[in-house]
C-alpha cells in the first residue's frame, strides 16, 4: 500500500519555498485559498520575480465548493498605440522595439478581482496588509 502525504491544515505548492510558506501562514490564520494565493503571488514577485512579477499577467481558475468555476483573465490590455494600422505591412509582430506588442500589466488587477470574489463568499477577509506582509518584509529585509 502506498502511503500518501496528507495536509489537514492546508497545502500550498509554489516554485519557491518562501511563497509556499506565505500561503500556509495565511491558511493557518484563517484565510481562504484565494487569500493564500494572493499572499504567495506577492511573495513570489519578490523572491522569484523572473517568473511571476507584478509587472506581468495573471490567470486564475477558482473552483468554489458549490457553483460553477470562475476564471479571471488578468492579462492586461494592449497599449493604446498597438492598433492594426501600426502593424500594416508587417508579417508578424516584432519581439523587441517600439512595435513589440507588450501589454499593460494585469497581475495586481487580477489579485483585486480575486479578492473581491473572495469577499463575496461571506467570510471575514484578512486585511490586505496581512496578505502582503511577508512580501513586504522580504523586499525590505532580504
Amino acid at each position: 500500500m502506498i502511503n500518501s502525504n496528507t495536509a489537514p491544515q492546508g497545502m500550498a505548492v509554489t516554485p519557491h519555498h518562501l511563497a509556499s510558506e506565505s500561503a500556509l501562514a495565511v491558511l493557518r490564520e484563517g484565510g481562504n485559498a484565494i487569500e493564500a494565493m494572493v499572499a504567495a503571488a506577492a511573495t513570489i514577485a519578490v523572491v522569484y520575480p523572473h517568473m511571476n512579477g507584478i509587472g506581468g499577467d495573471g490567470f486564475w481558475l477558482i473552483v468554489p465548493p458549490q457553483g460553477e468555476p470562475l476564471t479571471i483573465d488578468a492579462s492586461g490590455a494592449a497599449g493604446s498605440l498597438a492598433t492594426p494600422t501600426l502593424y500594416a505591412g508587417e508579417s508578424r509582430i516584432p519581439q523587441r522595439g517600439p512595435k513589440a506588442a507588450l501589454t499593460v500589466a494585469g497581475t495586481v488587477g487580477g489579485w483585486q478581482e480575486a479578492l473581491a470574489y473572495s469577499a463575496e463568499l461571506g467570510e471575514t477577509p484578512l486585511p490586505l496588509s496581512r496578505l502582503l506582509a511577508d512580501a513586504i518584509r522580504y523586499a525590505a529585509d532580504g
